[in-house]
């Protein structure tokens, strides 16, 4: 069961339940939906961003992964040309089929869902490949230009600036002083200044999904992180400790966000699957092979022991969105056909998984690279 949780089963399960029940009694999953959605994606899901933020604070902080400009630059141009390469086929695609009102949600295709990305990855090129940590820190890069994203381009409301500053203000002044005053648990940062900061971006118009993000970088971490989904002894600094506490409520948290968000009747595939799903399975691999090829152009070091047929296929890997890409599609349409439609596009980038399988397959990398050769040589 630990195991089946540990691999975002709970997400899984919560996402075949909607499915099925969508496709059985919609009227009903929409009632349900409908009363749980505030709940669901504007307060809870602030503790799965959360997590997100956790892991980009530490890696760019001392020591971390992205701290030192040699190893952060080839990575997060990769992510930048990740996100680039999907939105400019979004919108390209959106035009071309006439459907200019599914131009709001291009930022839908750019998203990796960094846990399936992982688990994907650790499946098709073995546990130790040398590919997997720059898949990850391409990932965290992602997450991080990600909530950028969320925050700047699709508001909840009417922008109110002054009040949104003027709280914001407020929260990271009462993070400031609790850090200054060494206060070691991760409850008052939380409680205190994480909930006037939801207030913040509630009132202010923007997402309050995103409510601890610029609270978390206060927290007290330690100085060096062993690296994402890497086995190490618990750490018991304050931010280890939220990430440790929050794990299984997150998880359970997940199970509730794939139940009422991705609830869509199979009728409901139309062009706005087909954009989504066209821009992230083609953008991805196409926008993290050439962003990498021009960093190497420049004199920059793509990472050792990944040549460039594991490189494309880390990119189709990249191009898992799932759970972050439902998000991105709440975000910018109302309730209605084209949430339907690009909500399943976001489902279904699942698929990207089968197609690493099949092009580690025919390039003859990861676990199907022939015995005696190495992955340099690959």
């Amino acid at each position: 069961m630990r195991r089946f949780v540990d691999n975002s089963g709970l997400l899984v399960a919560g996402t075949i339940a909607a499915l099925v029940w969508a496709n059985i009694d919609q009227a009903s999953y929409e009632r349900f939906s409908h009363a749980l959605h505030f709940v669901i994606n504007d307060v809870a899901m602030v503790f799965f961003f959360a997590l997100a933020t956790k892991e980009v604070v530490e890696a760019i902080a001392p020591g971390g992964a992205l701290h030192s400009p040699r190893r952060a630059l080839v990575p997060m141009i990769a992510a930048v040309g990740g996100m680039a390469g999907p939105a400019a086929i979004y919108t390209a695609l959106a035009l071309t089929a006439g459907v200019p009102e599914l131009l709001r949600g291009w930022a839908i295709p750019c998203a990796t869902d960094i846990a399936f990305s992982y688990l994907v990855a650790r499946f098709v090129l073995g546990r130790s490949h040398p590919a997997i940590p720059f898949l990850l820190l391409l990932a965290i890069a992602d997450d991080a230009l990600g909530l950028v994203i969320l925050a700047a381009f699709y508001p909840t409301g009417a922008i109110r600036p002054l009040e949104f500053v003027v709280l914001l203000g407020v929260a990271v002044a009462i993070a400031r002083w609790l850090r200054n005053g060494r206060i070691r648990s991760f409850w008052p940062y939380v409680a205190g200044a994480g909930l006037v900061s939801w207030v913040a971006f509630y009132r202010g118009g923007l997402h309050p999904a995103l409510a601890l993000v610029p609270i978390l970088p206060f927290v007290p971490h330690a100085k060096r992180d062993p690296g994402l989904f890497i086995d190490a002894p618990h750490a018991h600094d304050p931010l280890n400790e939220f990430e440790h506490w929050w794990k299984r409520p997150v998880d359970v948290i997940l199970f509730f966000f794939g139940l009422v968000n991705a609830g869509v009747p199979i009728s409901a595939t139309g062009e706005g699957t087909w954009v989504v799903l066209s821009a992230i399975l083609l953008g991805k691999p196409i926008g993290i092979v050439l962003s990498t090829a021009l960093c190497v152009a420049r004199g920059l070091h793509k990472p050792a022991g990944v040549a460039w047929p594991e490189m494309i296929v880390v990119g189709i890997i990249a191009g898992i969105g799932f759970t972050v890409a439902l998000f991105f599609a709440t975000a910018p349409f109302p309730p209605g056909e084209l949430l339907d439609e690009t909500k399943m596009g976001a489902l279904l980038s699942f698929s990207a998984s089968a197609l690493a399988i099949a092009a580690a397959f025919l390039l003859r990398v990861g676990r199907f690279r022939p015995r005696g050769i190495s992955n340099s040589a690959s």
